[in-house]
């Protein structure tokens, strides 16, 4: 992985503090004790950028910088990137995912191609990735190729934490159609197909172009078909960046695992804001739960909600 070096990275920008955005910080004993995740759609590294054709390569290492810098600062230990870019014409022709890995210091990285189109020489490559602190096994990645636009997909590994008593964990990082929820559904149900009859634990994070009143289309199918819930009914809006009005991004679990933890980050990386989830194994988790949840009830956070000191 080629090193890339930058002067002086600059420091990531921050938003006020906005009530309610529910920023639940974790006691120092529950964060030893969890499994660190953040997703992020990070847009091409334009930020907040009209397009990234229409910026120099070294602004876009400098917006990656910035996200590398609020990586270090929050020490996740998985990370869930969207609109990531391997070598592309439109964004400086340099990997941005190799550079993010480099610059925080997370030496496994992952990217899968999800674009299909090219302009004659002028490539373009983005898809999905995942960072890590520790080895991605088995990592995969899925292109949806639902309509012939189609440039969303997901990739997967399986990871091992300390935390979680070497427990192996299944991370998806997944980008859903932004347009039609008909797509996004069937999108979803390839992700469905992929994980039916799985044996570990399942986190899926990641941009689903969706909120939560889409739940009995796209989430409840996650939930009926995967077991998978989320932290909170409302709150967390993560777009736009500037002015957080929707929730489209989403940390979801498995009922093998608990948050201790769900924030959604104020700094302004890109058109979406990051999210970040503590996570750590429900008890008798070793055994699958029978009991089938409500939908319209989520994962409640264990931790009480004191806003951590910057």
């Amino acid at each position: 992985m080629p090193i890339t070096f930058i002067s002086r990275p600059p420091r990531a920008r921050r938003t006020r503090r906005r009530a309610p955005d529910l920023r639940l910080a974790p006691p120092r004993a529950v964060r030893a004790l969890s499994l660190r995740l953040m997703t992020l759609n990070v847009a091409h590294a334009r930020r907040q950028g009209r397009h990234q054709a229409l910026l120099s390569e070294s602004t876009l290492r400098q917006n990656l910088a910035a996200i590398a810098a609020v990586l270090r600062r929050e020490a996740p230990d998985v990370v869930a990137l969207q609109e990531a870019d391997g070598p592309s014409a439109w964004s400086g022709g340099f990997d941005h995912v190799s550079t993010l890995a480099e610059l925080s210091g997370l030496p496994h990285a992952f990217r899968g191609e999800h674009n299909p189109f090219s302009l004659g020489s002028l490539d373009l490559s983005s898809g999905t990735a995942l960072l890590a602190r520790t080895a991605l096994r088995e990592p995969r990645s899925h292109a949806f190729g639902e309509t012939w636009r189609d440039t969303k997909g997901f990739v997967a590994a399986t990871v091992e934490s300390a935390a979680l008593g070497q427990r192996a964990v299944d991370v998806v990082s997944i980008h859903l159609d932004f347009l039609a929820e008909r797509v996004r559904r069937r999108q979803v149900e390839q992700l469905v197909e992929r994980y039916r009859g799985r044996e570990r634990p399942l986190v899926v994070l990641g941009d689903f172009n969706c909120e939560w009143s889409e739940r009995r289309r796209c989430l409840a199918l996650l939930r009926k078909e995967l077991g998978l819930r989320a932290a909170e009914a409302t709150g967390h809006a993560t777009f736009p960046s500037w002015r957080p009005l929707v929730r489209l991004d989403w940390i979801l679990v498995s009922e093998e695992l608990d948050f201790a933890a769900y924030e959604t980050l104020p700094d302004r990386l890109s058109d979406h804001l990051a999210v970040v989830a503590d996570l750590h194994l429900r008890a008798g988790s070793h055994r699958r739960a029978t009991g089938e949840a409500d939908d319209d009830q989520p994962a409640r956070v264990l931790a009480a909600p004191a806003p951590r000191q910057r």
